[in-house]
């Protein structure tokens, strides 16, 4: 069996992670498939969405961590636990932040891989807590 964790955790490192060394955009190009789908309790996005939602919270949480704690793989899928952790500045979930207030959450992500690319990403995130946190 092919281990393909090393794509998803590309993701992690130089998408979801606030990375000055790499282009999330062009990485998220490379990495998702064009017919790519993120699925999570209320809505789908396509490529593009995800894409912009990744560089619009690269603003919004410049210490923006996407912390992978566990990968498991069963064939073509790669499951992720990991805790995202950042100090949003500015308009966050309804709140306006300057930066000196932090979250940290678990999430939980499945990633279905398919030539090379990631497919699909059903995922959840605890933004019920990160709220509390940043209320606190």
């Amino acid at each position: 069996m092919e281990d393909i964790k090393e794509i998803v955790r590309q993701l992690y490192a130089d998408c979801l992670t606030v990375n000055i060394r790499a282009n999330a955009a062009e990485v998220m190009g490379r990495l998702l498939a064009d017919d790519f789908q993120s699925i999570g309790s209320v809505e789908i996005k396509d490529k593009a969405a995800l894409t912009g939602q990744v560089q619009f919270f690269w603003q919004l949480v410049p210490d923006l961590k996407w912390d992978a704690q566990e990968m498991l793989q069963d064939g073509n899928r790669v499951v992720v636990r990991s805790i995202a952790s950042g100090s949003p500045k500015g308009d966050f979930m309804g709140m306006n932040l300057d930066g000196s207030k932090s979250f940290k959450i678990m999430t939980i992500d499945i990633h279905t891989v398919e030539g090379g690319q990631i497919k699909q990403i059903y995922h959840i995130e605890d933004w019920a807590t990160a709220i509390k946190q940043l209320k606190g």
